[in-house]
C-alpha cells in the first residue's frame, strides 16, 4: 500500500519550517506503511561542496568518524541517529570509492543539496529518531513502506537515490524491473538492492545523465516502465509526480501561493498552513506534473 509525500516551498520564509511540515505529513501516512520510512531533504547547495548520506552499523559513531577523517582530511561529519552526513570538497568519484571500502557503511545518497535518511520501524518512530522537526530546506520527499516484493531492511526502504541529488519514492509495483536492471547496469548505473523502486530511480538517473530534464525522463518512463505506480521524484531544482496511465494508486495535490504538497491521501496535508484555501486536485493519469526548474 505505502504512503508517499512531497512538499516544495515557494515561499522562502517557510524554509525553516520544512521539517515540521514534513513531520506531520509522514506521521499521517504511518498507517499506509508500518514497516519502514525515509525522507530526503533538499537545501540550498554549497558551491564545490558535496554531502554524502551514509548509514553505519557495528561500530560507534566516534570510531567511524575517526576512520573517515583519516581518509577524507577536510571532512565535516554530522551524526544523526545511525546516519552520517559527510561534507567535503573531495570529488564524488574518490569519496564513493572510499565509502565502498568500509564494510560497516552503506551509501544512501549524495550531492550538493540532498540529505537522505531511512530506517526500519514505525514511521512515527523513524521521524522521531532523526528529529525531523528540526530540519530546514527548500523541498522534501518522504515515504512510509508496507513491504511487498523485497525484505524489510534499510536497503529495501525508500527514498532511493542512484545519482547526484536525485531521489524517488514509489507506491505500486513494476513488472519489468529485472530486464531494466540488467540494461541499466550495462549503462553504468549502480543498483544495489532487489527493490523495483531502485530500478526506477536508476532509470531516472540515466535520463538525467543524458541531459534530459526530470519531466522529460518521467514522460519517457510512461513508455518504458511497466506496472502500476505513483512516483514522486526530486532533484536539487524541484520535484515532480506521475501516475501510470491506469492510475490505480492514489495521489492528491494541494497548491497555494506558498507551497505545493503531494500525498497519497489528503489527511497527510490537513495540518499544512492555509490548506483550506489551496487548489486541491487529483493528478490525471499518464501526465507529469513538476515544480521548480
Amino acid at each position: 500500500m505505502c504512503g508517499i509525500v512531497g512538499i516544495y516551498l515557494k515561499n522562502k520564509k517557510l524554509n525553516k519550517d520544512l521539517g515540521k511540515l514534513l513531520t506531520g505529513m509522514m506521521n499521517n501516512m504511518a498507517t499506509r506503511g508500518p514497516d519502514s520510512a525515509g525522507f530526503a531533504i533538499y537545501s540550498p547547495e554549497k558551491k564545490n561542496r558535496y554531502k554524502y548520506s551514509v548509514c553505519f552499523s557495528e561500530t560507534s559513531a566516534k570510531e567511524i568518524k575517526s576512520q573517515i577523517i583519516k581518509k577524507i582530511k577536510d571532512a565535516k561529519i554530522k551524526v544523526i541517529a545511525d546516519h552520517l552526513i559527510i561534507e567535503t570538497t573531495l570529488a564524488p568519484a574518490k569519496v564513493l570509492d572510499i565509502i565502498k571500502k568500509f564494510k560497516n557503511l552503506s551509501l544512501v545518497g549524495y550531492g550538493n543539496s540532498i540529505e537522505i535518511f531511512k530506517q526500519v520501524g514505525n514511521p512515527k518512530d523513524v521521524v522521531k529518531n532523526f528529529n525531523l522537526e528540526k530540519f530546514s530546506g527548500t523541498h522534501a520527499i518522504g515515504h512510509t513502506r508496507m513491504a511487498t516484493e523485497s525484505a524489510i531492511t534499510t536497503d529495501g526502504s525508500h527514498p532511493y537515490s542512484t545519482g547526484k541529488d536525485e531521489c524517488l519514492v514509489h507506491n505500486g509495483s513494476l513488472s519489468n524491473h529485472n530486464n531494466l536492471r540488467r540494461t541499466l547496469k550495462k549503462r553504468g548505473i549502480e543498483i544495489r538492492s532487489q527493490n523495483d523502486t531502485e530500478v526506477a530511480a536508476g532509470y531516472i538517473s540515466s535520463g538525467l545523465l543524458n541531459k534530459k530534464s526530470l519531466k522529460e525522463t518521467l514522460i519517457d518512463g510512461l513508455k518504458d516502465l511497466d506496472g502500476f505506480y505513483t512516483f514522486i521524484s526530486g532533484t536539487k531544482s524541484g520535484m515532480a509526480i506521475v501516475r501510470d496511465e491506469i492510475a490505480c494508486k492514489p495521489a492528491v495535490v494541494a497548491e497555494t501561493k506558498d507551497y505545493v504538497a503531494i500525498a497519497s491521501e489528503f489527511q497527510a496535508m490537513a495540518h499544512l498552513p492555509n490548506v483550506n484555501k489551496a487548489k486541491i486536485f487529483e493528478p490525471d493519469p499518464g501526465l507529469v506534473y513538476s515544480w521548480g526548474k
